[in-house]
C-alpha cells in the first residue's frame, strides 16, 4: 500500500469543511468569488477522488485498502477512516455529480441565498465521510451532518410548495435519524463497540440469547438507511421534496439517495457476511421484496406522471428498488453488475433533474416566435391540427440540443441501447439468468424472486420509454408557438458532461465492470476489510533524546 493513502483520506472530509468555512467570512457580500471557491473545492474534491481510486485499484494487492487513524488511535478504541474499493467508487462519483451541480448552479441558483456555496460544501463533507468511515457512531454523524445542510438546500429560495415538500422532508428524516440512534444503542449494548470491523469480527461469536437483541437492532438501523434510500413505503417523500427543490439541489439529491444503498450493502457485505454463523444474510430477504415492491411503486408512478420533475423523481425510486434487490440475492457476480448500474443511473438521474429545468422553462424576454419558412403545401406535406406546414420549419439550437439531451437521459433512464444503462442492465439480467446452477451453501438459494427481479428489469425498461416519450412529446413536438428558452453555457456543460460521464462508461465498460468485480469480490470476502482496520498501528512519534 502507497504510504500516502492513509494520510489522503483526510482530505475528502477537511477541504470541505475549510471552504465552507473560508465562504462564511464572506458574509454576503462577493458572491461571485464564493462561486468560484465552491466550484474549485468540489473540482479539488474529485481530483482527490480519482486519486484515491487509482491508488487502491493499483496498489498491487486485489483488496487494497487505505485506513487513515484520527488522532493516531488504533481501532475499534479510535476513530478510522476507510479506503476500499468502494468507497473510493462513491467518492468519485459523488464528486462528479456535485462538479456538475456547482457548476449549474453558478448560472444563478447560487444567487437565491446566501448560503447556498457554504451548506454545498458542508453537504459534500457529510456525504465524504459517509463513504469513508469505519465505525457506526461517525456514520451518524455525517449521516447529520449531510442532512443538516441538505434542510438548508431543499428550501433554498421561495415558494410555497418548497416549504411544504421541505417540512415533510425534514420530519421524515428526523424520525429516521432517531430511529438511527435507537438502533446504535441496541447494537452498542449487545457488541460493546461501533466499530464496524469489530462488530463483524465478533459477530460470530455473539451469545444466543443476545442475537434476538442483536437482530433487533440491526433491523432498526436498517429502517433508517431504507428511508433514506427511499424504499416503499417509506418513499413518500421523495418525489415531491426532489422536485420541489432547485435543480442543482436535486442532482445532488439523487445522489444522497444511493448513500442509503450505499450503507445498506457495506453493513449486510461486512457483518452478515456468509461468515456470520447464525446471522449469516440477515435480512436479505426482506431487502429482495421490499427492492421488487419499491420497483412496482415506482414503475406506476412513472405510468401516472407527466411533469418531467415527477419522473426524474420517481426514476431514482425505481432503480433504488433495483440496487436494493440485487444487493438482497447476496452474490458477487449480481453485486458486481448492481454497482455498475448504480453509477450509470445516478449519472443519469442528475443529468435528467438538471435538464428538468432547461426544458420547461419559458422565455419571457421577447424573443421572436419559432422561424417559418413557406413551403407550398403539396400532396407530400405534413399538416398539423392547424394546417401549418411542419417540414422546413427552422429549430433553433438550445431546443435542437435541449432534444438530444433528452433523448440521451430517455436511453438512460430506459436502459435502451447503445448507452451504459443497456449494459448495466444486460449485465443484471445475465448474472441473474446463471443463478439456477448455484447450490453452493455459502450462496443464498434463489428464489421466485430471481426471476421476478428479471422481470421488473424488462417491464421498468417499456413503462420508462412510455413515460418520458410521453414528456418529449408534450415539451418538443407541442404545435403552441414558444419562444425558444435561454441556454446559458454554464448551465448546458454540466448536462453534457454527465451525459458524456454516461459514454464513457460505455465505451470503457469492460474494465468498469472488471473493477466492479474485483470490489464485489472484497465486499464479499469481508475478512480483508476487517484485518486491515484492526491490524492498522499508530505513526510512531517523534522520540526525545
Amino acid at each position: 500500500m502507497s504510504p500516502a493513502l492513509p494520510h489522503l483520506l483526510i482530505v475528502p472530509v477537511v477541504m470541505p469543511l475549510l471552504a465552507a468555512a473560508v465562504m462564511l467570512l464572506f458574509g454576503s457580500r462577493r458572491a461571485r468569488l464564493k462561486s468560484f471557491v465552491n466550484i474549485g473545492a468540489t473540482l479539488a474534491g474529485l481530483l482527490v477522488a480519482l486519486e484515491i481510486l487509482s491508488r487502491v485499484d493499483h496498489d498491487g494487492r486485489p483488496g487494497a485498502i487505505g485506513v487513515y487513524l484520527a488522532s493516531n488511535w488504533e481501532a475499534p478504541f479510535g476513530i478510522v477512516l476507510v479506503a476500499d474499493r468502494l468507497s473510493a467508487l462513491m467518492l468519485t462519483l459523488g464528486g462528479a455529480v456535485s462538479l456538475g451541480s456547482a457548476l449549474y448552479a453558478r448560472a444563478g441558483w447560487s444567487r437565491a441565498g446566501v448560503y447556498f456555496h457554504p451548506l454545498f460544501q458542508i453537504l459534500l463533507m457529510g456525504l465524504n465521510g459517509s463513504f469513508l468511515t469505519g465505525d457506526l457512531f461517525n456514520l451518524f454523524v455525517f449521516f447529520e451532518v449531510m442532512l443538516a445542510a441538505s434542510y438548508g438546500l431543499q428550501l433554498h429560495g421561495a415558494g410555497w410548495a418548497r416549504v411544504r415538500s421541505g417540512l415533510h422532508y425534514i420530519a421524515v428524516n428526523l424520525l429516521a435519524s432517531t430511529l438511527f440512534l435507537v438502533g446504535l444503542g441496541m447494537l452498542y449494548g449487545v457488541m460493546g463497540t461501533l466499530s464496524m470491523a469489530d462488530i463483524a469480527a465478533k459477530l460470530p461469536r455473539v451469545a444466543e440469547h443476545d442475537r434476538g437483541l442483536l437482530h433487533a437492532g440491526a433491523a432498526i438501523l436498517a429502517v433508517a438507511f431504507l428511508t433514506k434510500a427511499a424504499i416503499w413505503p417509506l418513499n413518500f417523500w421523495l418525489v415531491p421534496a426532489y422536485m420541489a427543490a432547485s435543480a442543482p439541489a436535486a442532482a445532488l439529491f439523487a445522489l444522497m439517495t444511493k448513500v442509503g444503498i450505499y450503507t445498506i450493502l457495506r453493513l449486510s457485505t461486512l457483518l452478515f457476511s456468509a461468515d456470520a454463523g447464525p446471522s449469516a444474510h440477515f435480512g436479505a430477504a426482506v431487502f429482495v421484496y421490499s427492492g421488487l415492491a419499491t420497483v412496482a411503486f415506482g414503475l406506476f408512478g412513472l405510468m401516472a406522471s407527466l411533469r418531467l420533475g415527477r419522473i426524474a423523481g420517481f426514476s431514482v425510486v425505481v432503480s433504488s428498488g433495483t440496487l436494493l434487490s440485487a444487493i438482497g440475492i447476496g452474490v458477487a457476480s449480481v453485486t458486481s453488475a448492481a454497482l455498475f448500474y448504480l453509477v450509470s443511473a445516478t449519472l443519469a438521474a442528475s443529468a435528467l433533474f438538471l435538464l428538468v429545468e432547461l426544458v420547461e422553462r419559458k422565455a419571457t424576454d421577447g424573443r421572436f416566435p419559432l422561424p417559418d419558412v413557406d413551403v407550398p403545401p403539396g400532396e407530400d406535406t405534413n399538416l398539423d391540427d392547424d394546417e401549418r406546414p411542419l417540414v422546413g420549419r427552422l429549430i433553433p439550437v438550445p431546443v435542437a440540443l435541449l432534444g438530444l439531451a433528452f433523448i440521451a437521459c430517455a436511453l438512460l433512464v430506459a436502459g435502451l441501447p447503445p448507452l451504459s444503462s443497456f449494459l448495466a442492465k444486460v449485465a443484471l439480467l445475465t448474472e441473474l439468468s446463471r443463478l439456477e446452477g448455484l447450490g453452493s451453501p455459502n450462496t443464498p438459494a434463489p428464489t421466485p424472486a430471481v426471476w421476478w427481479l428479471s422481470g421488473a428489469l424488462l417491464v421498468s425498461g417499456l413503462v420508462a420509454i412510455v413515460s418520458m416519450s410521453r414528456a418529449g412529446i408534450r415539451h418538443f413536438w407541442s404545435t403552441a408557438e414558444t419562444l425558444p428558452p435561454r441556454l446559458k453555457f454554464v448551465e448546458g456543460a454540466p448536462v453534457l458532461a454527465l451525459l458524456l460521464a454516461c459514454t464513457w462508461l460505455t465505451v470503457r465498460a469492460e474494465p468498469v465492470m472488471r473493477y466492479t468485480r474485483a470490489t464485489a469480490e472484497s465486499l464479499h470476502s469481508p475478512i480483508g476489510y476487517i484485518d486491515a482496520v484492526l491490524s492498522a498501528k499508530p505513526v510512531p512519534g517523534p522520540t526525545r533524546p
